[in-house]
């Protein structure tokens, strides 16, 4: 498959892999996707950001994905449905944090024995790279850009997917703007 990604994609992947090892995990999430593509200057996806008013907000949507994973990578809807049954994620997370430290939920914690190793990939980064595949195949796109990596983002379920919309970046603005389908809203 990755034979058909664009030079942009491909770099988008590169990026994610990068980011996965500064954060000190072993694998590759969908988040580090995003945040690869929100490095981004000049591509398609970059383009499409910048159209819907993210080109200033990139740190507002990385401090998003930071606070998720602190988390554990809960979205709202699961801190919400947990809040439902009783259970206090912020106050959990403040009490995990208080005896193991900072960023204890998050995962990014070094591994203490060193990583040499390739870094595989998470099943909802596998599902977003899977998604682009189709993003390209339904329009008829020869090969897979970083726009259809960031379509495919704003499709499956999970924190991605909340912080772009969040931050008024949903699977349709994204067609208006990347495929003239309407006008383009910055939200």
């Amino acid at each position: 498959m990755f034979e058909r990604f664009t030079k942009d994609a491909r770099d988008v992947v590169r990026r994610a892999v990068e980011h996965a090892e500064r954060a000190g995990v072993r694998s590759v999430g969908a988040e580090h996707l995003l945040l690869a593509l929100l490095d981004r200057e000049g591509s398609r996806a970059s383009f499409a950001l910048a159209a819907l008013g993210l080109a200033e907000r990139k740190e507002s949507l990385r401090l998003a994905l930071a606070e998720a994973r602190r988390r554990a990578g809960l979205t709202r809807a699961d801190t919400d449905a947990l809040a439902g049954l009783g259970i206090d994620v912020t106050e959990i997370v403040s009490r995990v944090e208080e005896a193991h430290g900072a960023g204890a939920l998050s995962g990014d914690r070094r591994e203490t024995a060193g990583w040499s190793g390739r870094r595989t990939f998470e099943q909802d980064a596998k599902d977003v790279l899977e998604g682009a595949l189709r993003a390209a195949i339904g329009h008829r796109d020869r090969r897979i850009g970083d726009e259809h990596l960031l379509l495919a983002l704003t499709v499956r379920p999970g924190v991605p997917a909340e912080v772009l919309a969040d931050h008024g970046v949903t699977q349709e603005s994204l067609h208006r703007v990347l495929y003239g389908e309407g006008a383009a809203q910055a939200g």
